[in-house]
């Protein structure tokens, strides 16, 4: 909700090479913008409405991995213990009528989502037709997530090109078959690998993924605003500077020291390399059961790359705004700059 709801970096990349196929000139960007992100707030308010359709219990028991509080009974008793108080049979019972087998531990928020809707839409059209619209809510979910992927690995492929085309100019070409398939590929296996470790996490792959998200989203929407900043200032409208300028220092500052707390942070449960140096303690010494010792080292693992990962993302976000300021100052102080070098149409 705050990452998307916000600014969402990841929808700043994306639409940069999205939005200007949907734009005849440019009074339309406050349609189709705008347009969307009131849309996509829609679509936020409805997956509210649908969780809040739950009951608490309910909710719970969807959302919470096997690894935090156990399965089937197990799952009920420390879920009921917390104050939400849901049944076995009643968890056995509505999954049987969406057509589920389980609906224990199915995190993501996707199956929550899924039954939410689901039982607005049988309120309406009968309780007969309750499988066919979870399965019916199942599916748009997918296809929006498939869509999803679709376009940022492209973005992020047209991006690698970019990068390894300084160092191999023939890698650089998007029309060249061997760099389509080889940076496609590489950036596929990148996102493929963070899924895998999230699955196979046992606390549901939430505190690897989500932190990492949340700081390297919020960066990008950084980075797109200093895009901006210098847009405006460039182009002789240093009267709006304000409109980028002040939520983007809200935003360096806001992720900056989260960064430094997810990096430097004594906390386990906070800091990636606290909890990385915790967990392998806790290994070496034994106290860990014998199904986590066994993915023990793959997660000390993941926590010290998500740590340094973050240290990346920083160090780009504060490259970028010193070299957003240099230009913004050179600009103020001369009046005009060399313009940028542009890729050929």
């Amino acid at each position: 909700t705050i990452a998307c709801g916000a600014i969402s970096g990841f929808h700043a990349l994306v639409s940069s090479g999205t939005t200007p196929k949907l734009l005849m000139d440019e009074r339309d960007v406050h349609m189709i913008g705008y347009g969307s992100m009131m849309l996509e707030s829609f679509v936020a308010v409805m997956a509210m409405i649908a969780a809040c359709v739950l009951e608490p219990g309910v909710f719970f028991a969807i959302n919470t991995s096997p690894g935090v509080v156990g399965e089937g009974a197990a799952a009920v008793a420390t879920i009921s213990s917390w104050g939400f108080p849901v049944a076995l049979e009643q968890m056995q019972t509505l999954a049987r009528d969406m057509g589920e087998a389980t609906l224990f531990g199915r995190t993501g928020g996707a199956p929550s989502l899924a039954v939410g809707m689901a039982s607005i839409f049988s309120g309406a059209f009968g309780q007969g037709l309750l499988a066919v619209w979870y399965h019916f809510a199942i599916m748009f979910e997918a296809i929006f997530i498939l869509t999803t992927l679709d376009a940022g690995t492209r973005v992020g492929r047209f991006m690698l090109q970019d990068m390894l085309g300084n160092l191999v100019p023939a890698l650089g070409r998007t029309a060249w078959y061997p760099s389509v398939l080889l940076c496609s590929g590489l950036f596929v296996a990148a996102w493929g690998y963070f899924l895998y470790i999230g699955v196979i996490d046992p606390a549901g792959g939430v505190n690897i993924l989500w932190p990492l998200f949340g700081i390297s989203n919020q960066i990008l929407a950084a980075i797109a605003l200093c895009v901006c900043t210098g847009i405006l200032v460039r182009s002789g409208r240093e009267r709006y500077f304000w409109v980028t300028s002040l939520p983007l220092a809200w935003l360096t500052a806001v992720t900056s020291t989260a960064a430094w707390q997810k990096v430097m942070s004594d906390d386990p449960r906070l800091g990636f390399f606290a909890g990385a140096d915790d967990l392998a303690h806790k290994l070496a010494a034994g106290l860990l059961p014998p199904e986590k010792a066994a993915l023990a080292p793959q997660l000390i693992f993941n926590q010290r790359l998500d740590g340094w990962l973050t240290i990346v993302f920083a160090g780009l976000l504060w490259l970028i705004l010193a070299d957003t300021a240099r230009v913004c100052l050179r600009h103020l102080r001369h009046g005009q700059t060399a313009e940028p070098a542009r890729s050929p149409a």
